[in-house]
């Protein structure tokens, strides 16, 4: 047989397993960093191959660009690409060195004047973008794309200047968020998972799930889904359920539910799998290629969460 050059994987799993149907619908479908993602994740790949897939992404400013982020299309960085390639970096654990002080130095360039991340940087403009995206001059500061970057630079450890700033608009914003919509409350939990400042995040928590349990922003029961309303300008059957917010069972986030409810949302989840071996999107979608690119990352992240709840994914 001739050499291939690539390096030996483990076994395949068994074929009717989650983790085999997902395996074949991302080699079918996914972006090259989607497959080296699940080759890490699930087949023992390193990290080193996803590094460099996602140098193609890679701007001389140190942000991200290049549709990273489906939604947006074109060359230019933005802090939602960004983000994005961070939560890369952190899952191969790699979110660190020059690269890292690179994307700060980037983040510092496109802040707004109280020091945070706007949603979409105006340099969007004149590029293809989904129509629900707003471009506007000069964007407000949002939680949305400031708090996860914020608590994943926390979570390893990573200093520089623009940090402080951030963190305190996140604390400000957090603090005082009354309410709100789904995509914002994982944006804040994001940034609490890993705040510095344990008790203050604990406390800011422990009311954020107030909040979503009585504006009912979680499906507690997938059997009963129009007993909860979607958040206006979500598509519709857009619900968000207790594994949205509890990534992993030690999220400040996993306290809000009960046993039986985050179970019944991870047997939700687990069912969701399709026939092609992938998982739904459940945002809108305004054109073929966004939303064929974001369901490989959709799948990824749904293995990886029922694998961190315990969940068996074979």
């Amino acid at each position: 047989m001739a050499e291939t050059g690539a390096p030996p994987l483990p076994p395949s799993p068994p074929p009717h397993t989650s983790v085999a149907r997902a395996e074949r619908f991302v080699w079918l479908t996914a972006r090259v960093l989607e497959q080296r993602l699940f080759a890490h994740h699930f087949r023992g790949g390193a990290a080193d191959p996803v590094e460099t897939a996602l140098d193609a992404y890679r701007n001389e400013d140190g942000g991200y660009g290049h549709a990273l982020e489906p939604d947006l299309r074109g060359p230019v960085s933005q802090p939602l690409h960004t983000a994005h390639a961070l939560r890369v970096l952190d899952a191969v654990g790699r979110c660190a060195g020059q690269r890292v002080e690179r994307i700060c130095r980037y983040l510092t360039s496109v802040s707004t004047a109280d020091g945070a991340l706007p949603a979409i940087h105006p340099s969007q403009r004149g590029y293809p973008t989904a129509p629900f995206v707003p471009v506007v001059d000069d964007p407000p500061s949002a939680l949305l794309a400031t708090g996860p970057v914020v608590g994943l630079l926390h979570r390893n450890e990573v200093w520089h200047a623009w940090l402080f700033r951030a963190t305190d608009f996140c604390w400000q914003a957090v603090e005082s968020l009354e309410e709100s919509h789904p995509y914002e409350i994982e944006a804040a939990v994001a940034f609490l998972d890993s705040a510095p400042d344990r008790p203050r995040a604990e406390a800011a928590a422990d009311r954020l799930g107030r909040v979503v349990r009585a504006h009912r922003l979680a499906a507690l029961d997938p059997d009963d889904l129009d007993a909860y309303p979607v958040s206006p300008g979500y598509a519709p059957g857009e619900h968000h359920f207790p594994y949205d917010y509890a990534r992993t069972p030690q999220s400040l986030a996993r306290a809000w539910f009960t046993d039986d409810e985050m179970t019944r949302s991870l047997d939700h989840l687990a069912a969701q799998q399709q026939e092609d071996g992938g998982w739904p999107v459940r945002w809108r979608r305004w054109a073929p290629a966004p939303a064929l690119e974001a369901r490989p990352l959709v799948t990824v992240e749904a293995l990886r969460t029922l694998r961190s709840h315990g969940r068996p994914v074979g």
